[in-house]
C-alpha cells in the first residue's frame, strides 16, 4: 500500500452496534487519544427522541447530518456480528452519504472488528455494500478494510476515504429505503 497518510486528523465519525461498544471504545483509545490518528465523533449510546420517532426519511437524515455529521468528513463503520442488520447504522450510512448544500457528503470505509476478523459470515450493511461494489462489480465509493495493524494504516484508509468522497463522488449509492427496524 502506498503511504498517504498526512499530519491532518480527520474529524471522523464512528458507527458501530452498541453491542461492539467495547471494541470501538478500545479503537477510539488506541487511534484518537493515544496515537492522535483521527478525531472521533460518533452519537453516543441513544439518539434524540425527535430523530428515533419521525417517519419521515428526508427529516431524520437532515437531523443526523445536522447535529452528529456536521463537522466530520469521513464515516467509519466499525464492522461486528450484527452491525449489518442495525437500523441506526443504515441511517448513519444514509446520512453521511447525503450531499446537501450545507454539508458535503462523508467519505465512507469499513473496519472489521478483531471479534469477527475470523468468521466467514461476516456481513455488511446493505447501504454500505452498495457503495463497496461499484458498477459491474468494480471498486466503488466506499472501501472494507481489515483492522489496522498501526497508526500509519489506519492514517491511509482514512484519506484514502476522504479523497474518494470528491474522486468517486459519482458512485455514492443511496437510492435504498431507510431500514425501519433491526434484523
Amino acid at each position: 500500500m502506498t503511504t498517504l497518510a498526512t499530519k491532518t486528523r480527520r474529524k471522523c465519525f464512528i458507527s458501530y452496534h452498541h453491542a461492539d461498544e467495547i471494541e470501538v471504545a478500545q479503537f477510539i483509545q488506541t487511534f484518537d487519544h493515544n496515537q492522535d490518528v483521527l478525531i472521533a465523533r460518533g452519537i453516543g449510546a441513544s439518539m434524540s427522541g425527535d430523530i428515533i420517532n419521525s417517519s419521515d426519511q428526508d427529516y431524520i437524515m437532515r437531523r443526523i447530518r445536522e447535529k452528529y455529521l456536521r463537522d466530520t468528513s469521513v464515516t467509519i463503520v466499525m464492522i461486528g456480528r450484527e452491525t449489518w442488520g442495525r437500523k441506526y447504522v443504515d441511517w448513519e450510512i444514509a446520512a453521511s452519504l447525503r450531499n446537501t448544500p450545507q454539508v458535503s457528503a462523508s467519505g465512507l470505509l469499513a473496519i472489521t472488528l478483531p471479534s469477527v476478523a475470523a468468521y466467514a459470515s461476516r456481513q455488511l450493511p446493505y447501504r454500505l455494500k452498495d457503495n463497496i461494489q461499484g458498477k459491474d462489480g468494480t471498486e466503488g465509493y466506499a472501501r472494507w478494510w481489515r483492522y489496522p495493524s498501526n497508526s500509519d494504516t489506519l492514517a491511509d484508509f482514512i484519506e484514502i476515504a476522504y479523497s474518494d468522497r470528491t474522486k468517486k463522488d459519482y458512485l455514492r449509492n443511496n437510492r435504498r429505503l431507510l431500514r425501519q427496524r433491526n434484523a
